[in-house]
């Protein structure tokens, strides 16, 4: 069953996954329009965007409903051979960059703004759609309780997951509409929610400008909705052409002017410990969204390029994203953070700490709804990898951290940077996990070379310099070198799972063995009824180090 062949409530609340009793309740008893909270969000021209929303229960509906509609719409346009280009906005493998995209490089640009676009598709239209549109043919009550999901106080809400689908889907016979309609003037047509986009090399549209106007605005209207007029502007190719926020006169680039504030912001917050985004004082996530942004902009044109860059070769904006990365997560790190050598590492620490969280109540908490952590765990991306050469896993490459704080290796000193513009240590320290294998030719023993280190074996601990930690696991059971799955148990690592056996060496995998994300997950699980006895030195040592640099902390503050 799919969702246009839905007959009944029943059949609805089978699809979502939910009992009909809770559906019931909603529609019927709590009433939809109850379920909603709403709050002003200020915009750039000092105007005020109304967001209404939905409560959890309504909104794990809506979350449910709007991937069974996006699901069944996919399958709609595959089977009917439709390659949909115009929409741009809140669909999978698209963003505004593809939008810009499609007008770069033309003469003349055309932007029009539909007015108050969500509140403009109304109960009525909604329900219709459902009902009537040849992609659903819903009963009409079935197309009335869809259309009360969805909407509050008879409009589509900003706030709510279904919105922007619902959106899409109503306005996909406009789109065709307005595309068949300005393809006479030779003109490239995209649409970003309630941006409408418009390109051509041909003047006709200087010349036919009104009547290309009053054509759309006549096509809007039998839809219910409207050109706002002090958002439509054309644009020529001697101006700076912007395509949702993005300039596209030759390349595909970001304002010039935003690049600069921001990096003013992140000036002032290395500086002063704050910065300002108009009146109000802006949050490291708002500046890491900015930058990101921006980011978004040279990976694409650098992929457009043919042009395979990394750490050592990026240019000024990525560089300056690369200082603040490393100040986000290694200088100014709102909790204390943990590097392990593998993502298997990092379930292992967990487990333990969750186990005996009664002991360690400076690295993790119980609470209502679990356990929370009072440290991080560094989270590998694609990201670190491309700015800082922090692989995806392995430990070799954690060497580069340690780089980033001496300004070896072609890399920026960011430790002595940020350190002699705030004037100020680290504000937590980080901790690089190494398995205590100094003897082989192993990652430990290469980064102590690197670092210059001696011994790490009486304390397991060491400061390297500033918030910079070296922590490596206890020796046990009279072995000489240690890995971290060297702390469990015989009885633990001997853990048949479908007939096989635990393999250290990940290429061993097979019919026989089972690999160590296999364990790991195995250990997530059971962390309960395991032995973790041998963890405890270990997770001592981490307490240590966060004892260590409170007191370094609290010596130079005096």
């Amino acid at each position: 069953m799919v969702i246009s062949d839905i007959e009944s409530r029943e059949q609805l609340a089978f699809l979502l996954n939910i009992p009909l009793s809770k559906l019931t309740y909603l529609l019927y008893v709590k009433k939809i329009d109850n379920c909603y909270t709403s709050f002003d969000i200020k915009k750039k021209n000092n105007g005020v965007r109304v967001i209404s929303a939905p409560n959890e229960d309504l909104k794990d509906i809506q979350r449910k409903l709007g991937y069974l509609l996006e699901s069944h719409h996919k399958a709609f346009l595959k089977e009917k051979n439709i390659d949909n280009k115009i929409s741009h906005g809140f669909e999978k493998n698209k963003s505004i960059i593809t939008n810009a995209a499609v007008h770069r490089n033309n003469k003349y640009i055309l932007n029009i703004d539909i007015k108050d676009f969500f509140d403009s598709i109304h109960f009525g239209r909604v329900r219709g759609f459902f009902n009537k549109n040849i992609e659903f043919n819903l009963p009409l009550d079935m197309a009335t309780v869809m259309a009360q999901l969805v909407c509050y106080k008879g409009v589509l809400p900003q706030g709510a997951p279904t919105s922007p689908i619902v959106s899409n889907l109503i306005c996909n016979i406009l789109d065709i509409r307005i595309l068949n309609l300005v393809k006479k003037y030779r003109m490239n047509y995209t649409r970003y929610a309630d941006d409408m986009t418009f390109s051509t090399n041909d003047r006709c549209i200087v010349d036919n400008y009104d009547g290309i106007l009053e054509e759309i605005a006549n096509e809007l209207d039998k839809f219910g909705l409207y050109i706002n007029d002090k958002k439509t502007r054309l644009i020529y190719k001697d101006s700076r052409q912007e395509v949702t926020g993005l300039v596209v006169n030759k390349i595909i680039n970001v304002n010039r002017d935003y690049c600069k504030k921001t990096r003013a912001m992140a000036e002032n917050l290395y500086r002063k410990g704050s910065f300002y985004i108009g009146d109000e004082e802006g949050s490291i996530k708002q500046l890491e969204g900015r930058f990101a942004y921006i980011n978004q902009l040279d990976f694409y044109n650098n992929k457009r390029k043919g042009e395979k860059k990394d750490c050592w070769h990026l240019n000024s904006r990525e560089k300056n994203y690369q200082k603040f990365l490393y100040y986000r997560y290694f200088f100014n790190n709102e909790k204390p953070l943990i590097v392990t050598e593998g993502k298997t590492d990092i379930l292992y620490l967990k487990s333990a700490l969750k186990k005996m969280y009664d002991s360690y109540p400076n690295l993790i908490s119980k609470t209502k709804n679990g356990f929370e952590f009072k440290v991080s765990f560094l989270k590998r991306s694609k990201r670190l990898e491309y700015f800082f050469n922090i692989n995806q896993d392995g430990a070799d490459t954690i060497k580069n951290v340690l780089n980033m704080y001496t300004g070896q290796k072609g890399f920026a000193n960011y430790y002595k940077y940020f350190k002699d513009k705030s004037e100020k240590d680290g504000r937590n320290p980080v901790l690089l996990i190494f398995d205590n294998e100094q003897k082989t030719d192993r990652p430990l023993k290469k980064f102590k070379k690197d670092a210059k280190i001696q011994d790490v074996n009486i304390k397991n601990w060491i400061n390297i310099l500033g918030n910079l930690y070296l922590v490596t696991n206890p020796i046990v059971n009279g072995k000489d070198e240690c890995e971290i799955e060297d702390l469990f148990s015989e009885s633990t690592l001997n853990t048949l799972i479908g007939g096989k056996s635990f393999s250290r060496n990940s290429k061993s995998e097979n019919d026989k063995y089972y690999g160590k994300a296999i364990f790991a997950d195995y250990v997530m699980k059971n962390y309960q009824k395991i032995d973790f006895s041998n963890f405890v030195p270990f997770l001592d040592s981490i307490n240590s180090v966060l004892d260590d640099y409170q007191k370094k902390n609290l010596i130079q503050s005096q």
